[in-house]
């Protein structure tokens, strides 16, 4: 059974940086695309940015395009959403999400496996 845990979530000032990971466990990890999406309060969950099972390719909103950067270890199963110049609007829960394809989309019904999801918090 595929399990995704999402960590490094946490209250900080705008401006400011944060990294989040997720460790998967159970899939063939290097073999999958991953992403991440999020959720603010009374929204919808919103694409963040996704990678290629290799991590040569990589997508981004437009919202976070140039501020945040999605990488990946396969040695070490673990995908991570490096977030700079964090905006109070970039507040939400953090989903990480396994596609059972290689390529990456930007659509949530392309993953099949998703986190609990971790709360990062911007303060003005």
């Amino acid at each position: 059974q595929v399990q995704l845990v999402e960590s490094g979530g946490g209250l900080v000032q705008a401006g400011d940086s944060l990294t989040l990971s997720c460790a998967a466990s159970g899939r063939t990890f290097s073999s999958s695309a991953m992403a991440w999406f999020r959720q603010a309060p009374g929204k919808d969950r919103a694409f963040v940015g996704a990678i290629s099972w290799g991590g040569g390719s990589t997508r981004y909103a437009d919202s976070v395009q140039g501020r945040f950067t999605i990488s990946r270890d396969n040695a070490k199963n673990t995908v991570y959403l490096q977030m700079n110049s964090l905006k109070p609007e970039d507040t939400a829960v953090y989903y990480c999400a396994m596609s059972g394809s290689r390529n990456p989309a930007m659509t949530a019904v392309w993953y099949d496996t998703w986190g609990q999801g971790t709360q990062v918090t911007v303060s003005s």
